[in-house]
């Protein structure tokens, strides 16, 4: 009985209301567990998800076969998730208490393709503006041997 009181106050504890939290927070208590994560972190496979700083995110993936397409390489549609996940949590990461936002556009290049053997994949997110209204971020996606293989920009829009 004690095992379970003493487990019920860590839930307690650890139980986290997001609307009180900044998206720095937010993102942070992903991080800890305290709360869930993006289900396409799961969908996807997504390794590794950092957020170093306020306006920086960064995602990780390791390629595998079934992010293919016909063609024998990863999909651009895998690229494309994980820019546009680096620059929608980068901005995320400014939100102030009561903020939230939604992406207004997505512009991805695509600058060499990826495979199995390329390494994991790593985009990293970076808010170039931030507005009261709108952001503006970019990402970069490097392979495993730091290579670019692909570039994105978004704006967001901020509301309360």
């Amino acid at each position: 009985m004690a095992a379970m009181t003493e487990s019920a106050t860590k839930t307690q504890l650890d139980a986290v209301d997001p609307l009180t939290l900044d998206g720095f927070e937010q993102l942070h208590a992903m991080l800890e567990g305290r709360l869930p994560t993006a289900p396409i972190a799961e969908t996807l496979g997504f390794v590794g998800f950092e957020v170093p700083e306020r306006g920086t995110a960064i995602f990780e993936l390791d390629p595998e076969l079934r992010h293919y397409n016909p063609i024998g390489s990863v999909h651009g549609g895998v690229f494309a998730t994980l820019l546009d996940s680096a620059c929608g949590c980068a901005v995320h990461s400014t939100l102030a208490v009561g903020e939230g936002y939604t992406s207004l556009d997505l512009t991805v290049k695509f600058l060499r393709p990826v495979t199995v053997d390329s390494g994991r994949l790593r985009a990293v997110g970076t808010v170039l503006q931030r507005g009261r209204r709108t952001a503006l971020a970019e990402a970069k996606l490097y392979d495993g041997r730091g290579k670019l293989a692909a570039y994105a920009s978004s704006s967001c829009m901020i509301f309360s």
